[in-house]
C-alpha cells in the first residue's frame, strides 16, 4: 500500500469515527449541562468548596469565578514545584527554578501546556499526577465552562443569568471528561502505553552502552492530554515517545480523542439553542476547515519538498517510522487546528510550506473544531463577526439566533479577536530585537537568524497566546525572558478573550428575542457557513500576512 493511500484511509476511517461519537456525545453534553439534578460526588464537591451549585450568576459573577479558581491553581502549581525537591517520589529531581515554575504553572492552568523543560529530567511523580494532570482535567472543563455560559447567553431571555460556575465546571469534570478519560486510559494501557509509579531504570541500548529511562502514570495522563486539547507530554518527545503513544492505531485514536469533543460541542450548542441546525451550520464550517488544512499539509508533505528534502532526502525527517508521512501530516493539523499543542513529530523539520499551515492554524484562532471549549465560543464570536458584515451589505440591523448584534455586542466580539494577534505580534518583534532573545534560535547561529529563526520566534508566541503549546523544536525556551513573556501571552491569551466571551453572553441573556422575518439573514444555511469560512480566513489573513510572508513563505520560496 502506498503511503498517499494509507495516509487517505486514515483519515477516512477518523471522520467515520468521529461522526459516529457526534450525535451521542452532544446530546450527553446537552443534558449535562441542562440536568436539574447534582450527582452525590458532586454535592461532596460542592460542599468541600463551600459553593452553592443551585445560585444562577451574571456575569461578572460567572468570570469572577473563572479568575479565582484559575488563579488559585496557578499558586497552587508554582508552589508544588517550587517544593518538589522535598516530596516523596520525586525520583531525586530538584525544585523547579522560579521562572520555570512559573511558567509551567501559567501553560497548565491555562490549558495550553508549553513545555520549557524535558518531562523525564524535571518532574517527578507527584508533581505529574497532582499538579499537572490535575490541570489537564480542570483547565479543560473551565473552557467548556465558558462556552456553555456563552449558549446560555444565546438561549435565554431578559435575564442576565447564565448558569453558575461551579455546577459547570464539577459536572464537565465528572460527567464528560473523567468516564472517557477511564475508559481511553484503558485502551492506551492494552495497547503498550506505561502506567505505574516505578523509579529511574538503568537499560541496555541495541549498539551497546546504556541510558536511563523513567515508568510513570503515562497513559492516564497522555488521554486526558489529547481528550482536553492540552498537550502536555509525560516525556520530552511527547507524543512521539513510545511509552505514550505506542503504534499506529493509538496515534489515530489519540487523534480521535483531540477532536472529538470540540466537534461534538456544536451538536450541544444546537440542542441547548433549539435548533440542532445551527449546530449542523458551525460543524460544517469547522469540518471544511478542517479538511482543507488537512489536505493541505498532506500535499505539502508527500510533496518532499523544502529543508526536509534538502536535508535527509525526504519529508520523513523528524518524523517517526511507525507513523509515517501521511499520519503525521493529520496529527500536526488536528493539534494546531486545535488548543492541543501534542505532537507526533518535530514541526520544526516540517517543510516550510508545512510548517506555514502549522502556524496558519493556530493563527486562525484555532476554531476549526478548537480547544475543548474555547473552539466553540471562538467560533461563535466569528459568527457574530459574520452576520455583522453581512448586515453592512444589506443595510439591516445584524442579528444572531433572534439576538440584535448592537453596538456594544461588536465591540466586546472586536475586542476578542484583537487581543491574540496583539500578544503574538507585540512579543515576536521585541524578542526579534533583544539581542538575548535573538541568541535562542540554536539551529540558525551559523548563518544569521534567517526566516526559519523568524519563524521559530512567531510560533512559540502564536502557540503561547492561542493557548497550544506546541513548539518548533529549534528555540531554547528556556531562558528567564522566553518563560516570563510565553508565559504572561499564555495568560494574558487565555482569561482576557474569556473577560470579553462572558461579557458578550451576559449582554446577550439580557435581551428579548426577536422573531424571524423575511429579511433575517438564515444562519443555519450552507450559504452563511461559506461566509463564516470566507471571514475567519480573511480576518486571519489580513492580521497575519505580513508576519507570515517574513517567515514560512520566504523561505518556502527562497
Amino acid at each position: 500500500m502506498s503511503p498517499v493511500l494509507a495516509g487517505v484511509l486514515q483519515l477516512t476511517a477518523l471522520v467515520a469515527a468521529l461522526a459516529l461519537a457526534y450525535r451521542p456525545l452532544g446530546d450527553h453534553m446537552a443534558a449535562v449541562y441542562n440536568s436539574p439534578r447534582h450527582l452525590r460526588v458532586e454535592k461532596v464537591i460542592y460542599r468541600c468548596i463551600g459553593a452553592d451549585a443551585d445560585a444562577e450568576m451574571r456575569w461578572p459573577a460567572y468570570l469572577r469565578g473563572v479568575l479565582a479558581f484559575s488563579a488559585a491553581g496557578v499558586l497552587f502549581l508554582y508552589l508544588l514545584q517550587r517544593v518538589q525537591g522535598g516530596l516523596p517520589l520525586s525520583l531525586g529531581f530538584a525544585s523547579i527554578s522560579p521562572d520555570q515554575a512559573f511558567n509551567t504553572a501559567a501553560s497548565f492552568v491555562a490549558n495550553t501546556n508549553w513545555q520549557s523543560y524535558s518531562g523525564e529530567q524535571a518532574m517527578g511523580h507527584v508533581v505529574q499526577t497532582a499538579g499537572l494532570a490535575v490541570q489537564n482535567f480542570v483547565s479543560a472543563a473551565t473552557g467548556m465552562a465558558v462556552a456553555i455560559a456563552l449558549v446560555r447567553g444565546f438561549a435565554r431571555s431578559r435575564t442576565g443569568d447564565l448558569g453558575n460556575f461551579w455546577a459547570d465546571l464539577v459536572r464537565g469534570t465528572v460527567r464528560v471528561l473523567l468516564p472517557i478519560a477511564v475508559v481511553g486510559a484503558l485502551v492506551l494501557v492494552a495497547c503498550g502505553a506505561l502506567q505505574n509509579f516505578s523509579g529511574i531504570h538503568e537499560v541496555g541500548q541495541f549498539m551497546g552502552g546504556s541510558q536511563q529511562t523513567g515508568g510513570g502514570a503515562v497513559a492516564s495522563q497522555e488521554v486526558i492530554k489529547e481528550l482536553g486539547t492540552n498537550g502536555g507530554g509525560y516525556f520530552n518527545a511527547n507524543s512521539a515517545h513510545p511509552f505514550e503513544n505506542p503504534d499506529a492505531f493509538t496515534n489515530l485514536f489519540e487523534i480521535f480523542l483531540i477532536l472529538v469533543i470540540p466537534f461534538a460541542l456544536t451538536r450541544t450548542f444546537g440542542k441547548l439553542v433549539g435548533n440542532v441546525r445551527q449546530g449542523y451550520a458551525v460543524l460544517a464550517t469547522m469540518g471544511v476547515i478542517w479538511l482543507g488544512f488537512t489536505a493541505l499539509m498532506m500535499w505539502s508533505e508527500f510533496a518532499h519538498g523544502g529543508p526536509a528534502l534538502q536535508a535527509a532526502g525526504a519529508a520523513m525527517e523528524g518524523k517517526e517510522t511507525r507513523f509515517g508521512v501521511g499520519s503525521s501530516a493529520i496529527f500536526s493539523v488536528a493539534t494546531t487546528l486545535t488548543s492541543t499543542g501534542a505532537v507526533d513529530s518535530f514541526h520544526s523539520s516540517f517543510t516550510a510550506f508545512g510548517g506555514g499551515i502549522q502556524l496558519l492554524g493556530m493563527m486562525l484562532g484555532e476554531i476549526a473544531p478548537g480547544g475543548v471549549g474555547s473552539g466553540l465560543y471562538g467560533m461563535l464570536i466569528m459568527a457574530i463577526i459574520a452576520v455583522f458584515i453581512a448586515g453592512l451589505m444589506v443595510g439591516r440591523t445584524p442579528e444572531y439566533l433572534g439576538k440584535k448584534i448592537g453596538t456594544r455586542e461588536i465591540k466586546l466580539a472586536a475586542c476578542f479577536i484583537l487581543v491574540t494577534p496583539a500578544l503574538v505580534l507585540g512579543f515576536t518583534a521585541a524578542s526579534m530585537v533583544l539581542p538575548d532573545a535573538l541568541a535562542s534560535q540554536l539551529n540558525t547561529k551559523a548563518l544569521g537568524a534567517g526566516a526559519h529563526g523568524f519563524s521559530e520566534v512567531l510560533y512559540a508566541f502564536t502557540s503561547g497566546a492561542n493557548n497550544n503549546g506546541s513548539a518548533f523544536a529549534g528555540l531554547n525556551a528556556d531562558t528567564p525572558w522566553y518563560n516570563t513573556t510565553i508565559g504572561l501571552a499564555m495568560l494574558l491569551g487565555r482569561f482576557l478573550p474569556m473577560v470579553f466571551v462572558l461579557a458578550l453572553a451576559g449582554s446577550l441573556a439580557e435581551q428579548k428575542p426577536i422573531p424571524e422575518t423575511a429579511g433575517t439573514l438564515r444562519t443555519e444555511k450552507p450559504l452563511f457557513a461559506g461566509l463564516l469560512v470566507g471571514t475567519i480566513l480573511i480576518i486571519t489573513g489580513l492580521t497575519y500576512f505580513p508576519a507570515l510572508a517574513l517567515g514560512p513563505l520566504a523561505e518556502g520560496l527562497s
